[in-house]
């Protein structure tokens, strides 16, 4: 009886062992050497190649605002981005290193400021870009002499795709 019960173990751990090498091992070679899957749809669409294409990253300083310098129309300039600006505000002196000749400006525009009402010359600068975002056409306004620092403000950022504060940077997206 021993004797029929080792054969007979015996027969069924061939058998195992031929199903495993002539059935399971061919289709695991088969799954292994298979391409892997490529993707033709996307959960979610991209954009647009036009739309979010360039971004710009702005990092906030120790002040707790973010500062970026700025090419406008070939002059580098540096600005606090100022969301509660509705204008780009320059100084009259980073005016002056433009070009834009405030001297010769009238400042009868009415500006309201968190400090008052105060006067500013309305000028349109041909561009402005931080990184690889570029507005062109942009109005903003120059004050003479009650702003400290120029002021990146909505015709600039209203022009944009989006932006945005993550973890202490600002992205500017076109």
């Amino acid at each position: 009886m021993a004797l029929r019960n080792l054969f007979f173990m015996m027969f069924t751990a061939i058998a195992i062992a031929m199903v495993i090498a002539f059935v399971v091992a061919p289709r695991l070679k088969e799954q292994a050497e298979a391409p892997a899957p490529v993707t033709v749809a996307v959960a979610t669409p991209e954009p647009a190649p036009s739309t979010g294409s360039r971004a710009a990253f702005i990092d906030q300083e120790d002040d707790g605002h973010f500062w970026t310098r700025a090419d406008v129309s070939g002059t580098q300039v540096k600005f606090m981005v100022d969301t509660g600006a509705s204008i780009v505000a320059l100084t009259y002196f980073d005016a002056q290193r433009l070009g834009l000749k405030p001297e010769e400006l009238d400042f009868d525009s009415e500006i309201r400021t968190a400090g008052g009402v105060t006067y500013g010359a309305p000028v349109t600068l041909e561009s402005i870009r931080v990184g690889k975002v570029e507005i062109e056409n942009v109005n903003a306004v120059i004050l003479r002499t009650e702003l400290e620092q120029s002021l990146l403000g909505m015709t600039f950022l209203g022009e944009l795709h989006s932006y945005e504060v993550r973890q202490g940077q600002m992205i500017i997206r076109q």
